[in-house]
């Protein structure tokens, strides 16, 4: 298929273009041109801010793209701009939102795609999620004509082309290694009590890929997360034992560090989601084991170190 991809350079996107790549699909990325691409993506080098240029360059392919893939669209200008864009020349967009668009105070557990209070807030991951949340309105309420889209509320999401960690004050900690194997203790909210489901990057591609000529995924919302729920402490445990060392955390009161840090309550809550709307409907489901995802993880930013 033809797959035109809105970012292709970083964790997320960068994993959907490298599986893409290696299905044999033709693989065309946006970017601004600023860092490597993966081998064996045409490389189309466009600003989204700056006006008409999107437009320009897709225009500009003379192509019927058979899936469109949104890494990167943060605020509900961008939504309406890739409707304007692809609605006539695109079959399938898929939208990367986040699990951030739930109210950490009313979420159930677990989570369904459904939900009666939505993220607020005008500072820090309060607004990212409250921002992907008008960006999943834009396309509930606006007018794509033929083209279908999907839209995945993405957690934790994990891989070697991403700095390690799942809470604050290490969460994408890039000394997180250096720490451990220093036996340095780790300052974690609540001792790491808060529960997750952390997603490999690759297996979050291939469920993105899975989308393209499947009816049951037009127009819908999905969570998604990987097989695995353990307690946040849990997730630092294996990344030490990968590399041969003792974990040592130290609580932080959660009550202390919501006071200082309020907009920062979209982590400090459970972050546990249904699937099985995601498995009924056809989609791949995320199935790599977070003690093995971990140890890839781990072994690419060594060798990455090295």
């Amino acid at each position: 298929m033809n797959l035109l991809i809105i970012g292709g350079s970083g964790h997320v996107s960068g994993a959907i273009a490298s599986a893409a790549v290696a299905a044999h699909h033709a693989v065309w990325t946006v970017t601004r041109g600023n860092r490597p691409l993966p081998a064996g993506v045409t490389s189309l080098i466009a600003d989204r801010k700056a006006p008409g240029a999107l437009a320009k360059i897709v225009a500009a392919q003379n192509q019927t793209w058979d899936l469109v893939v949104e890494c990167i669209g943060y605020d509900e200008p961008d939504v309406r701009q890739d409707i304007e864009v692809f609605r006539a020349c695109a079959r399938h967009l898929v939208f990367i939102s986040t699990d951030f668009v739930y109210d950490p105070a009313h979420r159930r557990f677990p989570q369904p795609e459904t939900a009666d209070h939505w993220a607020s807030g005008t500072s820090g991951s309060l607004n990212y999620g409250r921002c992907k949340r008008l960006c999943e309105l834009a396309f509930i309420n606006g007018d794509t004509g033929s083209m279908a889209w999907t839209i995945f509320r993405p957690c934790h999401i994990y891989g070697p082309t991403s700095e390690l960690g799942c809470l604050p004050l290490h969460g994408r900690d890039p000394k997180l290694i250096d720490r451990l194997r220093a036996g340095e203790q780790l300052s974690l909210v609540g001792g790491g009590r808060f529960l997750q489901q952390p997603i490999l990057a690759a297996d979050l591609a291939q469920t993105v890929l899975s989308v393209a000529g499947n009816p049951q995924a037009r127009n819908r919302i999905f969570n998604l997360a990987g097989p695995d729920i353990l307690e946040s402490w849990e997730y630092y445990r294996i990344v030490a034992e990968t590399l041969g060392v003792e974990l040592k955390v130290h609580e932080l009161p959660i009550a202390d560090y919501l006071a200082e840090n309020p907009d920062q309550s979209p982590f400090i809550c459970h972050r546990i989601y249904d699937l099985s709307l995601l498995r009924n409907s056809g989609l791949r489901v995320p199935a790599t084991p977070i003690a093995v995802g971990l140890r890839q993880h781990v072994a690419g930013l060594l060798a990455r170190k090295a």
